[in-house]
C-alpha cells in the first residue's frame, strides 16, 4: 500500500458516489460508462426522481465471472449507492441457449452443468452488491418463468409481439445469416427470451431499467419493446460501451484467456499484475471506470501520468484497488510484496506459498520440472539460456542466481533450493526472471 499516495491510499476501498456531481447520471457520464440509451433525458429524469428499479443479467457460459462483467456489476453498485434497486439476474434458461456469437455456434452445456454454474455466479454477484435496506440486492433466475411456461404459450404469448424482419436485423443475427454457419433457432430465440426476462420484472418487481454491454444492444431493446407492446409502458436501457484498450485489442483478455474474477482461475497475483500492467494510455479510463477514486484525485493522477510516467503512480492506484475490491486488502499486499521479493527486494521464503506459486507459475518461461532436475538444466528450460554451455557460462561469470541468491553450480538440484510451496525463482542478470514449479 505504501507505493501508493497517502491520500490514494484512504480512498482506494471506500465504496461512495462523487458528491461533487450534480446526479448519479452526470458521474457514470463522466466515467465512460453511457455509451448508448433508450433516452438519456428519460432516464436522467428517473434516476434523479426516486429509487429505481434495475437489472443486468449474466449468463453462466463459464463456472466465474471475469472483468468484463466486472463492469456491469460496478455500474450496479453505483446505482445502488445512489439508492436505487438492484436486480441481478443470473440466467439458468438463457445459459442453456447462450447468446448468439456473431461468427460461430456456442457449445451447448449440459442442464447439471448450467445449474452449478448458475450457483457459482449468483454467489459473485452477491459479493458486490449490498443485500441490506430498502435496496438491497435480489438475485433472480429466468428458470424460475421460462421452466413453467410451454412452447405454445411461449409462441401465443410472447413470440407474437416479435416481428423477424427486426429480429434478423440485430448486429450478431445479421453477422450470423451472412456467414456460412448461419444461425440455428434456438440461438436466434435468445432475444425473445432476453425479452421475456424484462417483461416479467417489470410485472414482479416493478423493474424498468435494464444495463449490459453495447454489443447486446438489440437483446436490451427487444425487452423494451415487448414491454411497451404487451404492456403499454415506457421502460428502459441503458447500453455501456464496450471495451477495449488504446490499441485496439480486447480489453480483459491475455493470450486468449479471461482474467476471471474467481481466484482459482485467475490468481490474484495475475490479477493484481493485469492491472499494474494498464498502459498509460488506458489508466486514466480504467480508474474512471473500475474504481471509486473522485474526480479530484483521478484528474491527479492523470496529470501524474502525464507529467511522470515512468514512476506508474496510476497504475498501481489502480491494481490496488481493483484487487483489493475483488480479492481483499490481504490478497493485495502479498502480491506487492511477492513482486518486490522476486527482484530481490524480500524474503522469497517467508512469502505466502500459494501467491509465490502462483506468481512462478505465472513468469515468462516457467517450467514443471522433477525436484532432482539440474540447475543448467532447469536454465534451458525455462528459456534463460539456449544451451547447457551457455549456462555454465552464465554461472562461471556470475550471473545466474536462484531464489535471488548468486549460484555457480550447474549439477546442483533443484531440491535444494525448494522455497515454499515447491517453486524455485531463477533470474539471470538484474531483471530476467523465470521459476519452475517442481513436479512433486
Amino acid at each position: 500500500m505504501a507505493s501508493v499516495s497517502e491520500t490514494a491510499t484512504d480512498l482506494l476501498t471506500r465504496q461512495e458516489n462523487d458528491p461533487s456531481f450534480e446526479s448519479i447520471w452526470d458521474e457514470i457520464v463522466w466515467r465512460g460508462l453511457v455509451h448508448v440509451s433508450t433516452d438519456e433525458g428519460g432516464i436522467r429524469e428517473a434516476l434523479s426522481s426516486g429509487p429505481v428499479t434495475f437489472y443486468c443479467g449474466f449468463d453462466p457460459t463459464a463456472p466465474s465471472l471475469h472483468c468484463g462483467n466486472l463492469y456491469q456489476l460496478l455500474l450496479m453498485r453505483r446505482l445502488q449507492l445512489a439508492g436505487h434497486r438492484p436486480l441481478g439476474l443470473v440466467g439458468g434458461s438463457t445459459g442453456l441457449i447462450g447468446d448468439p456469437r456473431p461468427t460461430a455456434e456456442r457449445t451447448l452445456q449440459d442442464r447439471s452443468t448450467v445449474e452449478h454454474w448458475v450457483t457459482r455466479l449468483q454467489a459473485q454477484v452477491s459479493r458486490f452488491l449490498s443485500p441490506d435496506g430498502d435496496n438491497g440486492l435480489r438475485m433472480v433466475n429466468n428458470l424460475d418463468w421460462t421452466a413453467p411456461m410451454s412452447a405454445i404459450d411461449f409462441l401465443r404469448d410472447i413470440g407474437k409481439y416479435f416481428r423477424v424482419n427486426t429480429m434478423i436485423r440485430k448486429d450478431a443475427v445479421s453477422a450470423r445469416l451472412n456467414s456460412e454457419a448461419g444461425i440455428n433457432y434456438t440461438e436466434f430465440s435468445y432475444q425473445i427470451l432476453q425479452g421475456l426476462d424484462f417483461r416479467e420484472l417489470y410485472l414482479r418487481y416493478g423493474c424498468t431499467l435494464q444495463t449490459g454491454g453495447s454489443d447486446q444492444w438489440g437483446n436490451l431493446t427487444s425487452g423494451t419493446e415487448l414491454i411497451r407492446k404487451a404492456e403499454g409502458a415506457v421502460v428502459h436501457a441503458l447500453g455501456t460501451p464496450l471495451i477495449t484498450n488504446a490499441d485496439g485489442t480486447k480489453f480483459g483478455k491475455s493470450e486468449g484467456n479471461a482474467i476471471w474474477l474467481d481466484p482459482e482461475m485467475t490468481s490474484p497475483y495475475a490479477f493484481y499484475q493485469f492491472w499494474l500492467n494498464t498502459a498509460d494510455q488506458d489508466v486514466i479510463p480504467r480508474l474512471k471506470a473500475f474504481t471509486f477514486l473522485p474526480r479530484v484525485e483521478i484528474e491527479r493522477l492523470e496529470t501524474a501520468v502525464e507529467a511522470e510516467p515512468f514512476r506508474r503512480e496510476a497504475q498501481r492506484a489502480l491494481a490496488v484497488a481493483v484487487t483489493s475490491l475483488v480479492h481483499g486488502e490481504a490478497a493485495v499486499e502479498a502480491a506487492v510484496a511477492t513482486s518486490e521479493a522476486l527482484f530481490g527486494n524480500g524474503d522469497l521464503s517467508a512469502l505466502d506459498p500459494a501467491t509465490l506459486r502462483a506468481a512462478v507459475g505465472d513468469l515468462p518461461g516457467a517450467a514443471d520440472l522433477e525436484p532432482d532436475v539440474d540447475l543448467a538444466h532447469a536454465l534451458v528450460s525455462t528459456e534463460l539460456v539456449r544451451s547447457l554451455g551457455e549456462a555454465r557460462r552464465a554461472m562461471e561469470q556470475g550471473g545466474v542466481y536462484v531464489n535471488n541468491e548468486r549460484c555457480d553450480d550447474p549439477a546442483a538440484s533443484l531440491a535444494t533450493f525448494a522455497l515454499p510451496g515447491d517453486v524455485v525463482v531463477l533470474r539471470r542478470g538484474k531483471k530476467t526472471l523465470s521459476g519452475v514449479t517442481l513436479v512433486v
